[in-house]
């Protein structure tokens, strides 16, 4: 707030001088009264500092824009640019030499032939640094033989649309399973764009949760994403793009989406799959074991309680139907692996208790009938 008001008084005292400057030199040249001179002052100091105002708004505005995209560029993309730079200056001061040796349309040509060397140089360096840099034997001294090429090169991962919107992949990088930067290509974004823009309700949702959650990662200390400038022109759909990005960076590739699952591991790119690490990590539970867990509805056969536990596996405990919004200490009895997922069920543990009791006062009144 202090420095807004500083600047804000500094932009008001250099106005008003230029004000007072402006009446001043129209003072010279025509002759006029205070009445007037006040009113030049006022309207040349008004104009000074909007126009001032506004240009130091477009220049924050600016720098905003450029931090952004610097952070948003991953390192080899810049030092991939800067290489190609150079390059195509050497290359078109080398290349328009001999034409500016020729009268007339010598230097015109001269000056077309360095500034498409200068473009194509920066262009070339921007859109193929990870390959110049998945070429470079990097760690040669230290190298061990034992491994493979592919394992020395820096594990990249390229995250599909499908995981961004799924969102689980935020928690995934934060328990630090995964190794390596993760790639998220622009026609990616584009692709979250334009279903954020959607008519429909829920992919409008879905298409801001995804670039919420891509803002989230980027901004957090612990994850490593890098945005990259890829555009793949020989392929229409976002999933072609995708496999032949993995390819030409020989990464791997995070999804959710099944057929896009296929189609990268018949060309032979490594798959990472949020659903199938979901089901990986689950809670394992045997018949004999006891839990927490709170009835939340009603389930489909008679007298069945139903709850979840944290990761999402159903629980169904017999004869809990009017114990929902209760938490019950229950016993599993059986476990079932199904298509939609793992279901265990169980029963109250106070019913096996007092089952137990019953049989155990029975045995004793059998004794003492049995001995008197």
């Amino acid at each position: 707030m202090h420095n807004k008001l500083l600047i804000s008084r500094n932009l008001f005292i250099i106005s008003l001088v230029i004000g007072v400057w402006s009446a001043y030199v129209i003072q010279v040249i025509i002759k006029l009264n205070m009445v007037w001179m006040a009113g030049i002052v006022i309207i040349c100091s008004a104009v000074c500092y909007i126009s001032m105002n506004w240009v130091l708004s477009m220049g924050k505005n600016f720098i905003k824009a450029l931090n952004q995209k610097l952070d948003d560029t991953a390192i080899e993309v810049i030092i991939g640019g800067m290489a190609g730079l150079f390059t195509g200056i050497l290359v078109g001061v080398l290349s328009s030499f001999p034409l500016s040796m020729i009268r007339g349309l010598g230097s015109y040509l001269t000056l077309l032939v360095f500034v498409i060397s200068v473009w194509l140089g920066l262009k070339i360096g921007t859109r193929r640094a990870f390959d110049v840099f998945n070429t470079i034997p990097l760690g040669t001294g230290t190298k061990d033989h034992r491994h493979g090429p592919t394992e020395l090169k820096e594990n990249y991962k390229v995250l599909d649309t499908s995981a961004i919107i799924d969102g689980r992949i935020y928690d995934v990088c934060l328990s630090r399973f995964l190794e390596g930067p993760i790639i998220v290509p622009t026609f990616v974004i584009e692709e979250l764009q334009h279903i954020a823009d959607s008519s429909d309700a829920i992919r409008r949702n879905k298409g801001r949760r995804g670039l919420e959650l891509l803002s989230k990662m980027k901004k957090h200390s612990n994850i490593k994403i890098d945005i990259i400038e890829a555009d793949i022109t020989q392929e229409k759909d976002v999933d072609g793009k995708l496999v032949c990005l993995c390819k030409q960076l020989n990464a791997s590739i995070i999804t959710n989406d099944y057929n896009l699952n296929k189609v990268a591991e018949l060309q032979g790119i490594k798959v990472l799959n949020i659903n199938e690490l979901t089901n990986a990590v689950k809670i394992i539970v045997y018949p004999g074991e006891t839990m927490q867990v709170a009835i939340i509805k009603e389930g489909k056969e008679y007298g069945q309680g139903v709850g979840y536990l944290e990761d999402g596996t159903m629980v169904v405990v017999e004869e809990a139907n009017h114990e929902i919004g209760q938490d019950l200490e229950v016993v599993v009895t059986s476990v079932f692996q199904t298509a939609a997922g793992r279901m265990i069920f169980t029963r109250k543990t106070r019913e096996i208790r007092a089952d137990v009791g019953i049989t155990q006062s029975l045995q004793d009144a059998a004794e003492v009938n049995l001995f008197g």
